[in-house]
Order: structure tokens, then C-alpha cells, then sequence
């Protein structure tokens, strides 16, 4: 049985506990309390004269903050239970706990309350290959402080541990003998500091707002300030209702301040994620648009200023290019790991040209456009050069640092995610075909803008007949006749990676495919190969390594979902657009609204309900902006110059969707979807 987890977050600042409260040292899964990629806290156990305590109740509905209800002694002791412990917990800077002990009885208790604390200082990379530390861990306990340290050369980070009322601290945690009266109860706060130094031994959080302490009241505050400016949904349907609500909140607690920049960025997800990410960050980001626009500019600005300059190989840096990953922890510090930043990633580029052009559609930000022409140019040079590595017009890749480069350097980035039908692995350079999707759009893009604000019109030009060749080669050497589908990738000689993957949908997204095959697209992605019930397998059912319970080999992924129902609908595919948006959010219901990084790809006549995925991240950024993205398929929602084109097209089954003052360029407008069948209406405003 996986085991139960509870986790809360402020930014990039996070615990991860089980249902009792506590943490034990684990290298199989980040449990503990992390902050720009460390872990300071590895042990926090609490036992009550010695014994373990067990949940009666978790009130986890904040992602800020938790309530454990707790009482010592076996399960089958509960009900005589003559006392009880509440650990009220909250994040927010600061990890502050607050320890309750309750006497039921009508005499005076005493109680030995121990709290075990420790660190380990991991860095999550050493937690996920399972590493061992370099440096040197210490404790020092004071009055009522523990603190908890580590260094290696330069590297020096701290947790200190305070109590609010006097405690016996030793270096392995602190002891509180409690009198508790009758009917009464004893408390104590605790308050852990991560204390991160700098080169010269300033606490970097101290000097920034990261190290500013904020309570539940403010996180609060800040959260619903953020969902307050999105549309406001009025619908029938409870999963849609639910899964917006849940997404917004998420999205607003996944808020991170840059340590370098001292902006507010969108982390990937949690546990392993809680950064910036190109891919996942710019994904996130068009699905966000319609509703909170202001969330992209900081990524968009953070990612221009981290563009690639040089050729770095141990990075994966070229020149032009866009960074997938950036850290901050001890591995990336020491250059153990290439991330600070790492850019290998083949799609962030044109992902980048792509999200800029959507901004501005929606926004009319010209201003922002005209600030990152030449960051833009970088990026579609980079596209014609360096991601060309064969000179045939296709971008492909293959990593500079064979040691701890990624060897996919596409969405599906782990080592088995691109594959022939029978499970053989291509060599490299790799060249997937969701990737030249991109850089067809972000061609006809960068047209566009060349066109409209550099006052370029021949570069303009230029990149539109080279995105009108691109699409007449793609279909020319991507299309395999005898299995009437693309090709997941070429392989470095040109042959065609035939898997049949949740790939082809992305090429709908991006433009990319001829009218004429479109269909045949469609077909297979609700087919019951690809498609479970209750979405787009990764990996079509039959090939050589399906799995449903794979990563990237045959689960479920709510963004690609997303992504794929986006193109459906831009192809004339409404229906089973529709069809993909109402199984997600049917999806959604099994997970509390709060869809996951990934889940089982099993038939959904087989489960009833979808099967969850053990290790996925939740929440993770582009899962929860995947119901906004969904609900903008369903009411048709697309800018056109001076315009917003609503063309609502809700499943019978959902009902009323109304959304009600959506942000842009036009102003604030409303959309208003009935349940109906797909219609050729279309209402300007």
C-alpha cells in the first residue's frame, strides 16, 4: 500500500510529512523540509512518553497549512484515550508548529513530550540518485534553540529550531516536561529557520523578502488576492467548478521568489520540481493566459535573461537557446549536476517565441514584444543552426555532456520515452516530431511579429516560407502510409520511430499537419489504443514498451490532454475535444479536484476510477493549469486582433459554463456556454 502523505507549501519552500505529522530520513522520497533544492529538516518525530502518536484526523485543506489530530497508543486504544495532541502546522518563510497536549481526564497529567529533530542538508538530487553527502552536519543546542548545520567549502546552510516555552535540548532534538491540569490543556510553539548563506556568509534570505516570516493570514491573503482578479466561473458541472478553484489556489501557492531576481515565478511542482522550469513553466503559462495574464511576464523576462550565450557542453548551453532547469542547490553549486542553469531541452526554444506572440495576442503588450526583439531573433537563429544538427531543416538533439546531460531532451525526457514500435531505442540525434510542431509555429510566429512590431516585413518574410517548407517536408518524411499516423521522431538516419504516441497531438496544437490527414490524427487519438476513458495514453496499447503504469510509456498525463483537446479544437475537432475535457474533469473528481502530474493509463472499464501514478508530482504547475486550459476549449476562447472569439461548445452532460469577466486586450468580457451540440456560431466582442 503506497503510503499517505501530506504536504504543504509556500513557494518553493515546503514539508513534506506522513499522516502523523512526522518525518523520518528517507532517501526514497523527499520527505522533510526543503527550500531552494536543500532539505533542513530530515527527522521531525514526536512521541509522547515514548510512544508514537496516530491520526485520528488530518485537516489538510490549505496548502499552507495543516491540523493533526492525534493520540498515543494502539488504534484498538483509542477509544479510552485520557489524552490527545493537535500539531497545528503552517509555512510561509518559516516552518511554524504549534504543540498541543490535552488532558480528557479530571486529574492532573504529566507527559514527556519529545520531539526528535534532524538534517541531513540533502540536496534533492542526492535524494534521487541516492547520494551520499560531502560535507559536514553539526548540532549546537542553546536555550530553547537547536541549531542544526552544515558546510562544505563555501557552501553553508543552517536550520535553527526555537521554542516558545522552556525546553530540554539536546544535539538529536528537544524534551518538554508538560503538567497538564484537568480538563486543560499545555501548548508550545516551535519556529525552524532555513538559513541560506551567500559567498561572503550573508543570509541571502534575510537581505531579500525570501526570509520574511508570514503567517497563515497573510499567505492567505496573498492567495485569494491572486484568485480574486481571475474570471469568475458560474457552471452546472461540480468537477469543472471544483477543479478551477483548486487550480487557481495551486497555481497562486506555487509562487516562487527568484533568490538571484527577487521576482514571483511559477515552480514546476512538488517534491522534485519546485523551480524554474522552461518547458513546464511556458506550458503553464499559455494555459494561465486567459485568466491571469499577469503570471507571465516574470517568466518570460527570467527566461530572456538566462538565455544561452556560449557554448557550455557540461550545460548544454549553446548560444540562442533557452534553459530547461534551474537550481539552486549544493550539486549544481559544485557542478555535480549541470544545472545552474542546464538548457538541455530542444523545445524550450521555439516554446519561447510561441509563448511571447500568445502573450501579446491576449494582452496587446506590444511594449514587451518590442523590449526581447533581439532575444527572439537569438532564439529562431538557434532553431536554423545549432538546433540543426544534420542540416536537414528539422531541429534534433543530442546532449554536449554524455555523463549528466539528459539523453531526451524532449517532454518526454526520461531514458525509454522515444521508441521504435518494437521497443528497440534510436541512436542519437533525435529528432521528435512534436518538436518540429513548435518550430513550425513559432516561425510563423516570429513572422508575425517581425511583421506587426520590428518593422521587418522581409525577416517576416523569410520565416513564413520557411515555415511553409518546414510543414510541406514534416509531412513529406514524418507521415508512415502503411500505419496512417506520424512518426514519434526520426532517427539519425532519417527512418522513421514509429510508436504511436500522444505526440500527434501536439502537431495538431502547433498547425502542423495537412488538413486532409487531420482526421486520421483524431481518429487514433480517441482510439482505443491511445485513448483510456479517461484520457491520451502516452504510449499507444500494442507497442513494444507499453506499460500503463510507465511514465512516459503508457500513463496518463493531464497536460498533454490539455494540449491535445487545444488542437482538436483549432482543427474543427470539437466534439472530441469535448469529449477529452469532460473525462478529465470527470478524472479530477478521484483526485479532490487536484488533477496529478500523471495517472495509470488503464482502460477505464477495467478501474472505474483512474489508478493513481505512485511518484507523480502533485500539485504540479502544468496539471493544475490544465482545467483552465480545458475550459477555454470548451467555450471556444481564442484572440483575433481587436477581438476575443467565443464559440462555446459544452458536452450535453455539463450544462450551464459561464465565465464572467476575462481579462485582455478588449477589456473584460463575459463567455457564456450553454450545454449544447457543436455549433458554427460565432460572437465577436
Amino acid at each position: 500500500m503506497m503510503q499517505q502523505r501530506v504536504s504543504i507549501l509556500d513557494g518553493n519552500t515546503f514539508l513534506v510529512c506522513d499522516r502523523s505529522g512526522d518525518v523520518e530520513p528517507s532517501f526514497d522520497f523527499p520527505t522533510g523540509m526543503f527550500s531552494f533544492d536543500t532539505r533542513f529538516l530530515s527527522t521531525w518525530l514526536l512521541t509522547l512518553d515514548g510512544e508514537r502518536l496516530h491520526p485520528l484526523s488530518v485537516d489538510d485543506a490549505h496548502s499552507y497549512q495543516t491540523h493533526f489530530f492525534l493520540v498515543p497508543g494502539e488504534p484498538t486504544h483509542y477509544l479510552d484515550a485520557k489524552v490527545s495532541v493537535i500539531r497545528s502546522r503552517s509555512i510561509g518563510g518559516n516552518l511554524v508548529e504549534e504543540l498541543t497536549v490535552l488532558n480528557h481526564s479530571g486529574q492532573e497529567m504529566r507527559f514527556n513530550l519529545r520531539l526528535e529533530m534532524g538534517s541531513d542538508f540533502a540536496d534533492l538530487f542526492e535524494i534521487k540518485h541516492q547520494r551520499p553527502k560531502k560535507g559536514r552536519t553539526s548540532a549546537v543546542a542553546g536555550e530553547n534553540t537547536l541549531r542544526l548545520t552544515y558546510r562544505r567549502d563555501a557552501f553553508h546552510r543552517e536550520a535553527t529550531v526555537t521554542s516558545s516555552t522552556d525546553a530540554h535540548v539536546d544535539q538529536a532534538g528537544m524534551t518538554w516536561a508538560a503538567v497538564v491540569g484537568p480538563h486543560a490543556e499545555w501548548s508550545t510553539r516551535l519556529t525552524v529557520t532555513p538559513v541560506i548563506h551567500g559567498a561572503r556568509g550573508e543570509d541571502v534570505r534575510a537581505i531579500t523578502a525570501l526570509g520574511a516570516a508570514r503567517g497563515p493570514a497573510v499567505i492567505r491573503d496573498e492567495q485569494e488576492e491572486l484568485v480574486a482578479r481571475a474570471p469568475q466561473l458560474g457552471c452546472d458541472c461540480e468537477p469543472l467548478a471544483g477543479a478551477y478553484q483548486q487550480s487557481l489556489h495551486d497555481l497562486a501557492a506555487l509562487r516562487y521568489e527568484s533568490i538571484t531576481l527577487g521576482v514571483r515565478l511559477l515552480a514546476a511542482g512538488l517534491p522534485w520540481f519546485m523551480t524554474l522550469f522552461g518547458r513546464d513553466s511556458m506550458l503553464t503559462s499559455l494555459q494561465v493566459l486567459p485568466f491571469l495574464p499577469e503570471l507571465v511576464p516574470p517568466t518570460i523576462m527570467m527566461l530572456a535573461g538566462l538565455q544561452g550565450y556560449r557554448l557550455d557542453d557540461f550545460r548544454d548551453e549553446e548560444p540562442g537557446k533557452i534553459l530547461h532547469e534551474l537550481r539552486y542547490g549544493e550539486t549544481a553549486g559544485f557542478e555535480e549536476q549541470p544545472h545552474s542553469p542546464y538548457y538541455g531541452a530542444a523545445d524550450s526554444t521555439p516554446l519561447f517565441v510561441i509563448l511571447l506572440d500568445e502573450y501579446e495576442r491576449w494582452t496587446g503588450d506590444a511594449a514587451l514584444v518590442k523590449q526581447l526583439e533581439t532575444p527572439v531573433r537569438a532564439a529562431l537563429h538557434w532553431i536554423d543552426t545549432y538546433g540543426d544538427l544534420l542540416g536537414t531543416g528539422y531541429v534534433w538533439y543530442r546532449s554536449r555532456n554524455p555523463e549528466t546531460g539528459l539523453e531526451n531532451q524532449c517532454w518526454k525526457d526520461s531514458w525509454d520515452a522515444i521508441s521504435y514500435a518494437d521497443g528497440r531505442l534510436p541512436g542519437f540525434p533525435r529528432a521528435t516530431c512534436e518538436i518540429q510542431g513548435y518550430v513550425y509555429d513559432a516561425k510563423r510566429r516570429g513572422a508575425r511579429m517581425a511583421r506587426l512590431f520590428w518593422n521587418d516585413p522581409e525577416y517576416a518574410d523569410r520565416l513564413d516560407r520557411e515555415a511553409t517548407g518546414l510543414k510541406e517536408r514534416f509531412n513529406r518524411d514524418f507521415w508512415i502510409p502503411e500505419k496512417n499516423y506520424y512518426a514519434l521522431a526520426l532517427d539519425p538516419d532519417g527512418r522513421h520511430v514509429d510508436s504511436l504516441t500522444s505526440n500527434i497531438g501536439h502537431l495538431l496544437w502547433s498547425g502542423i499537419v495537412d488538413e486532409h490527414r487531420a482526421a486520421a490524427v483524431a481518429e487514433h487519438l480517441l482510439g482505443p489504443r491511445l485513448y483510456s476513458g479517461w484520457g491520451v495514453r502516452t504510449l499507444a496499447v500494442g507497442e513494444g514498451r507499453y506499460n500503463p503504469i510507465g511514465y512516459h510509456v503508457g500513463t496518463v498525463w493531464p497536460f498533454d490532454n490539455a494540449f491535445i483537446a487545444w488542437g482538436l479544437s483549432r482543427y474543427g475537432f470539437r466534439e472530441e475535444a469535448g469529449r477529452i475535457c469532460e473525462t478529465m474533469l470527470a478524472a479530477s473528481r478521484f483526485f479532490e479536484g487536484r488533477l496529478p502530474e500523471a495517472f495509470a493509463g488503464y482502460e477505464r472499464d477495467l478501474t472505474d476510477y483512474p489508478v493513481q501514478y505512485p511518484t507523480a508530482c502533485s500539485p504540479q504547475a502544468w496539471s493544475a493549469g490544465t482545467p483552465l486550459l480545458l475550459l477555454r476549449v470548451l467555450l471556444g476562447l481564442e484572440p483575433q486582433g481587436e477581438h476575443l472569439i467565443i464559440d462555446p461548445m459544452v458536452p450535453e452532460g455539463m450544462g450551464r459554463v459561464e465565465l464572467l469577466d476575462i481579462p485582455g486586450r478588449w477589456g473584460r468580457v463575459d463567455a457564456l456556454g450553454r450545454s449544447r451540440t457543436p455549433s458554427d456560431d460565432r460572437r465577436r466582442l
